[in-house]
């Protein structure tokens, strides 16, 4: 058993640029912000980001951190389309792979399960295959004779989800309505970083929940951070709502300003 807690600074430390990094949560809903801003402090660059997009997404475009993304969509929420993420889309600053939701979660759990590609019907008779040309289809051996989508596994140098709860071992807990894909993020990455709104004894993760609400093992988690309202201004159900107000002032405000305003140190990153 080992105590895994590091701070923020510390978990991204331990990245490089070059990465394909996974975030978890999913649009403006318990995005782990503490580890994104810390991200954003570093120095780390030309990454290769995998999200069910939000803010996340929006400030590593904005800073010109990404090389390539692969995602599904990119959204606030109640603000539809990430203008952060717009602009520097419209701008051509980076590759893009967008593919269906479904397709998404099965590369997920390809990598999870260490293979090369899941199939699925899904992106078949759409755009996703006129888009992404690198696409490959692949027939059932069986009698059905089948075509499916062969999604490819999205596997990941590093993953960075954010829990309502967690232990120094690892084992990761949501308390809110909707797991959001985060075990696969870590199942699917090389080293995963789990940033928690408190950090309790393992104990203490049973005894107001369901185990069912034991999302994240320990054996897929290299380090956890403790980082009260560390998904701000996202949501964290039932710890806190989005923040709208916030919200609206990073979606209208240009991102340099916003940048030195909050997020120039841990302290000044608008929590």
């Amino acid at each position: 058993m080992t105590d895994k807690t590091m701070t923020a600074d510390e978990a991204v430390s331990r990245l490089r640029s070059g990465m394909t990094l996974g975030i978890g949560g999913w649009g403006s809903r318990r995005k782990p912000m503490a580890l994104v801003r810390a991200l954003l402090r570093s120095e780390v660059t030309d990454l290769t980001i995998v999200a069910y997009g939000g803010p996340d997404v929006g400030m590593l475009a904005a800073a010109g951190r990404i090389q390539k993304l692969v995602a599904a969509f990119v959204t606030l929420d109640s603000i539809p389309l990430e203008p952060h993420y717009r602009a520097a889309r419209e701008a051509g600053a980076f590759e893009l792979m967008e593919i269906d939701e479904a397709m998404f979660m099965w590369g997920l759990h390809a990598a999870a399960n260490r293979l090369p590609f899941l199939p699925v019907r899904a992106g078949l008779g759409s755009d996703v295959m006129r888009v992404n040309p690198g696409l490959r289809t692949v027939t059932s051996p069986y009698d059905d004779q089948e075509t499916f989508v062969a999604v490819p596994a999205l596997r990941l140098d590093a993953a960075l989800v954010h829990v309502n709860r967690a232990d120094r071992l690892g084992n990761g807990q949501y308390l809110g309505p909707d797991p959001y894909f985060d075990d696969l993020f870590c199942e699917a990455a090389d080293a995963a970083y789990l940033s928690c709104e408190r950090v309790v004894d393992t104990a203490e993760l049973t005894k107001e929940a369901a185990p069912q609400s034991l999302l994240i093992g320990r054996h897929t988690v290299t380090g956890v951070v403790e980082a009260p309202n560390g998904a701000h201004f996202t949501s964290c159900a039932p710890d806190y709502a989005r923040d709208e107000a916030a919200q609206r002032e990073y979606a209208t405000t240009p991102w340099p300003e916003f940048s030195e305003r909050y997020l120039a140190s841990p302290e000044g990153a608008g929590s």
